[in-house]
């Protein structure tokens, strides 16, 4: 006899566009997990700014249509395949990756993009990890080689990103600057491992930076918004400094010479190129963070699944993040 398929609620796109295309769907079927794959119950799933360039049609990397949203989900296991043997049902977990989508009740993923949830950390803060503490990681520790005792200027800090590197350079020895564009993210940046901020909507903040840190300049730049500030961090950086560029959204000039006076470098992250043994290697790295006490995701906005283009719309034009934009399920 036939077993009914069980249906769920979650987000579907049909077409590349604006937050619009976005549609909440109440019949979805249910993924079964196969091999390596576990079913999470999804209780919370953050949203990035990279999932409104997919939606939009706009990114390098195109899914096929129709698909669900979302990466980092945080949920209790609800059936496990018959090679996830690391899971049982009931185990509370995050994500750095699905394989249906986080948008949605329920959650298919691999089994290595998977991780236990420490009971200290909620539902929020498990999907507050994923994309904005593997990324920050990532530009710290293996693109920038980053080194104690180096300074470091996150430029937008007030973010998931921005906070995630906050917390990281501040466990790892760095003396940490940030940027942020509100009082309150200011403040909620200094609580989180920030020795100075600044305010980037002030015409002399870089002056203040500047003067702030010297002559010597900066050793590291971790940057959230290229498009804009990247010519900035080239005057600020330090000889064989580094600008590591996390986020942009269009084209800037900049002059090479800056580059080649102080030897310095701009590289670029992107999850998309990081190895299955990478992925392990900062999952340990952060679950030590966890236990510890440094790791700890601070939740902006929280929306409802109904209003997810209202989230995805805050996202890119909302006035300045403080904390991970979360969606509630």
């Amino acid at each position: 006899m036939a077993t009914r398929q069980k249906l769920m609620r979650a987000v579907r796109v049909f077409e590349f566009g604006g937050p619009e295309v976005l549609k909440l769907q109440l019949n979805v079927a249910v993924p079964i997990p196969k091999d390596n794959q576990v079913l999470i119950k999804v209780h919370a799933c953050g949203v990035n700014p990279v999932e409104t360039y997919i939606r939009s049609g706009t990114y390098s990397r195109k899914p096929l249509l129709p698909y669900t949203p979302g990466s980092d989900v945080a949920g209790v296991i609800e059936a496990v395949g018959d090679n996830a043997s690391a899971f049982k049902k009931g185990d509370r977990v995050f994500t750095s990756s699905t394989i249906s989508g986080g948008y949605a009740e329920y959650a298919l993923a691999a089994d290595h993009t998977v991780y236990k949830l420490p009971e200290k950390l909620d539902f929020k803060q498990g999907a507050a990890i994923g994309i904005p503490y593997f990324t920050a990681y990532r530009a710290l520790i293996h693109s920038a080689r980053v080194k104690a005792g180096e300074s470091v200027l996150v430029h937008g800090a007030s973010g998931g990103v921005g906070l995630a590197a906050c917390q990281i350079a501040r466990a790892y020895g760095l003396k940490v600057l940030g940027t942020a564009g509100t009082e309150e993210g200011q403040k909620v940046v200094l609580q989180n491992g920030a020795h100075e901020v600044f305010n980037h909507r002030e015409v002399n903040y870089i002056d203040k930076i500047k003067t702030y840190v010297g002559e010597k300049g900066i050793d590291v730049i971790i940057e959230m918004l290229a498009n804009v500030n990247l010519s900035k961090d080239l005057s600020l950086l330090s000889q064989g400094g580094r600008v590591i560029v996390v986020g942009n959204r269009g084209t800037i000039e900049i002059n090479p010479r800056d580059i080649m006076i102080k030897e310095s470098s701009i590289i670029g992250v992107t999850l998309f190129a990081i190895t299955k043994e990478e992925f392990q290697q900062y999952a340990a790295a952060l679950q030590a963070g966890m236990e510890i006490g440094w790791l700890k995701p601070v939740i902006g906005s929280q929306y409802p699944l109904e209003k997810v283009a209202q989230a995805h719309e805050n996202i890119i034009h909302g006035s300045g993040a403080t904390g991970k934009m979360i969606l509630l399920l």
